[in-house]
């Protein structure tokens, strides 16, 4: 066998295989994709059967050239990226890029995919090479133009109608719209009141509680107690019973349950239960998955430690199957064991091509084996994989559950729930998150109880509760969420996420979801005038179309002009939409001042309350409520004898006149901090401390505006030794550490703080002033003209310039000589 070069993705990948192939094998990896459409209008032309114009990435073209110059050794290419659409792209593009340099004559070029990263893994793909699968590849073709023909059309709508530099996307656009109308719900929610009762309970030393279920015969519903009033009045009557016939247990009631494992991970789940137990993001997940697929190092040798970590599968590998059936018997004993393998099925339609759900490479590895040896993500991430992996091939838990009921020879009745583990099967490995909190009564353990029996009643009480609203998302339920709405797919929903952080459509606070007023603003334009295409069912559907694209089903040009038609006519009838009408939604509200309507704006600091009469009419109040009366200072403005009063600005506080907008008198709230050095340039103010927008102090003349004189440094009541300006200032670097610098800029003289006169006196002599603007850019242009003349002056006589006659052949070649200048020393 010659020479074989293998193209993988990233470094890390490349360093992994290279081990398992020898030395025949080449690995080199591509930094990801090598080219992309071009980032300008006219990338994707529809009037011309939706032609692309790619242009290689330019980050890349280095590791491009490197691929091409060790494919010119070698016999054979191989292409072993990711095994999906995206994988499939790459290899695809690569595979252009180099035909088009003419290296691909005479050498055969194959494509091999591997699940995992590990020797027989990696040799077993090698001994089963296949061609680029150009239905994959016209799929992510298809995905790519689609995201480009809605970016490169609808953004610049959104820059005209709403802000310059907005972006919209066609999957994001309705992740945002789910971000958005939560938030309204949770806006619209009204808070109702509800009582419950129970009972603390206790038999012998143990203590159970138990809640009210039954008043009159009748089941208690959510809001059938609504008031302290009707609660207490319950909780005397209860009080009264058990008082005259004291409290027994009426019937006890066992059922037994199983319990079954989840899935074995899919890069959906994978994501939502690191966000549940780990507190990691949908990217952070990504990343970290990528780096235990990719290979780390683990003492004597470089492994993929899990398999490919972005699929929709949830089966397992045979081989996997006994693998980790076999582990379950050694370690845990054969009653952990179900009779048969579990084998899960995908609920999904339109699971992708990859074969397997996210399994550890080699049970083996225990994540006690691997602790101190990664890192601790790494480790952290890797734990959750393995115990998921294990515990979806273990015996279902069995549980006793026990409902207790009590009452007082009454009318109303008190129950009691609890469980107890009887055999914890895979629990004894594993138990999945939840996104929201369990029945505390799922959980609690009762003390043995038999029907007749006397219990004591430590307290009767009653609690008051509200209804709350819907969750805010959180990394886990929006993930969750898109995928049951059918909206992007696995490798997506980390980067739909990641894309609304970083256009500042949604902000996380305590690790939740909230839209920002630039969010709601944009999101709203897209409901109200693109309502089809941020349509959670459109956009399921479009990802339905890529996948029949991808099974070759069907052809991805009549897919994008269904797509493109109507939405062109779309774009053309939404230019005329005006700017007001796409960034303010009507109030039923009438403005104070002139009584016509209220607008919500977006303004440069968010959204706001404004007239819609305005310029004519200027009231304006902030989104959250009335603005309050100003607070008075208690004493005049100096410049027109109008009140002062307290205002905040996006500094803080500030005194105003209260005549603003006709006097524009103004004072800091917190009076400047005083030097004692009177200003050298007006004679008459005093510097003073002040903090600048970004917070760094600087010094100024408190007559400012009149006088604009300013120090970056502490000044200094001492004139300068060169210039005698009447000031110096204080500066301190790394270097010179503490000096004294004279600010006037064409002196600029600087020496130690403590240095005494001698010492200056010898600075002084020794001192060269800088070279004043004016000189510095006179020399700048003399030397950039020099530049120019050497730079010629460097070409070889004998360079010829080619010559064409008009029919566009060569006819001649021209020499052209140059006289070496004479440059002066």
């Amino acid at each position: 066998m010659g020479q074989q070069l293998v193209v993988v993705e990233s470094p890390a990948k490349a360093k992994t295989i290279e081990k398992y192939l020898g030395k025949d094998f080449t690995v080199l990896a591509s930094y990801g994709h090598v080219r992309d459409l071009l980032p300008k209008e006219g990338a994707v032309d529809p009037e011309h059967g939706f032609a692309m114009r790619y242009a290689e990435i330019e980050r890349n073209q280095r590791h491009v050239e490197a691929i091409a110059k060790a494919l010119r050794s070698a016999d054979a290419l191989w292409l072993a990226t990711d095994p999906d659409r995206e994988g499939e792209a790459i290899s695809w593009h690569l595979v252009e890029l180099l035909r088009e340099r003419g290296l691909l004559k005479g050498r055969a070029v194959h494509r091999v995919v591997f699940h995992e990263i590990t020797q027989k893994a990696v040799r077993e793909a090698i001994a089963h090479p296949r061609e680029i699968a150009g239905d994959l590849v016209n799929a992510q073709q298809a995905r790519r133009a689609l995201d480009y023909l809605v970016g490169f059309n609808l953004s610049p709508l959104l820059w005209r109608k709403v802000r310059p530099g907005l972006s919209a996307g066609r999957v994001q656009s309705a992740a945002l719209r789910l971000v958005c109308e939560r938030e309204d719900e949770i806006e619209a929610f009204v808070r109702q009141e509800y009582w419950t009762l129970g009972a603390r309970l206790r038999r012998a030393e143990d203590l159970f509680a138990a809640r009210l279920t039954h008043w009159q015969q009748q089941k208690l519903e959510q809001f059938d107690i609504v008031d302290g009033e009707r609660a207490e009045e319950l909780r005397q009557a209860m009080l009264q019973d058990i008082a005259a016939h004291g409290l027994r247990v009426r019937k006890v009631e066992r059922k037994s349950r199983q319990r079954q494992p989840a899935a074995p991970f899919t890069t959906s789940t994978l994501q939502q239960e690191a966000s549940r137990k780990l507190g990691f993001s949908a990217s952070r997940t990504m990343r970290v998955a990528q780096q235990l697929y990719e290979g780390v190092s683990i003492g004597s040798e470089t492994v993929g430690l899990i398999t490919y970590m972005r699929t929709d599968a949830v089966n397992l590998a045979e081989e996997a199957l006994q693998s980790l059936r076999g582990f379950i018997a050694g370690h845990y004993g054969a009653e952990f064991l179900p009779a048969e393998a579990r084998r899960y099925q995908t609920k999904s339609k339109n699971a992708q091509e990859a074969h397997e759900a996210i399994r550890p490479t080699d049970v083996q590895r225990t994540p006690d084996s691997l602790k101190g040896v990664l890192e601790r993500d790494l480790w952290r991430l890797y734990d959750l994989i393995w115990k998921r992996s294990v515990a979806c091939q273990m015996a279902a838990a069995r549980l006793d559950l026990v409902a207790v009921d009590l009452d007082a020879d009454s009318h109303w009745n008190l129950r009691a729930n609890g469980s107890t583990v009887t055999f914890p099967g895979f629990m004894a490995v594993y138990l999945e998150g939840r996104d929201e909190a369990a029945e505390e009564d799922e959980e609690r353990l009762l003390p043995p109880l038999r029907e007749g029996e006397t219990v004591a009643v430590d307290e009767v009480f009653c609690e008051q509760h509200f209804t709350e609203p819907p969750p805010r998302y959180s990394d886990a339920t929006l993930v969750k969420t898109l995928e049951a709405h059918g909206i992007g797919r696995p490798s997506t929903y980390a980067s739909i996420i990641q894309t609304l952080q970083n256009r500042e459509y949604v902000e996380v606070q305590q690790r939740r979801f909230f839209p920002t007023d630039l969010g709601r603003v944009v999101g709203r334009f897209l409901i109200q005038h693109f309502e089809r295409y941020v349509d959670y069912g459109f956009t399921a559907g479009m990802e339905d179309e890529l996948d029949a694209i991808a099974r070759g089903e069907k052809q991805w040009q009549p897919v994008l002009a269904q797509f493109w038609g109507p939405f062109r006519e779309l774009l053309e009838e939404k230019a005329t939409v005006s700017r007001q009408e796409a960034t303010s939604e009507a109030l039923d509200e009438d403005c104070p001042e002139c009584g016509k309507k209220l607008l919500v704006k977006l303004g440069r600091h968010g959204r706001f309350i404004a007239c819609s009469g305005f310029p004519e009419c200027h009231y304006s109040r902030p989104l959250e409520g009335p603005r309050e009366a100003p607070e008075p200072v208690g004493r005049d403005c100096p410049d027109c004898g109008q009140p002062l009063v307290y205002k905040t600005g996006r500094y803080g506080r500030f005194i105003s006149c209260s005549a603003y907008p006709q006097c524009k008198h103004i004072e800091a709230l917190n009076k400047p901090k005083g030097t004692g050095i009177t200003c050298p340039q007006c004679g008459l103010g005093e510097l003073v401390e002040k903090r600048s927008r970004y917070g760094k102090v600087f010094y100024s003349c408190d007559t400012y505006p009149k006088c604009s004189y300013a120090l970056w440094g502490p000044p200094v009541q001492r004139p300068c030794p060169r210039c005698a300006w009447p000031i110096l200032y204080q500066k301190t670097t790394k270097r010179r550490g503490d000096e004294l610098v004279c600010p006037q800029g064409e002196c600029a003289f600087h020496f130690p703080a403590e240095a005494d006169v001698a010492e200056v006196q010898k600075l002084l002599a020794e001192y060269s002033p800088p070279t004043p603007k004016d000189d510095q850019d006179t020399a700048a242009r003399r030397g950039a003209k020099r530049g120019k003349k050497t730079a010629a002056a460097s070409k070889a006589p004998g360079s010829t310039k080619t010559v064409r006659a008009k029919g566009g052949s060569t006819t001649a070649s021209k020499s052209k000589t140059s006289k070496k200048p004479t440059v002066k020393a």
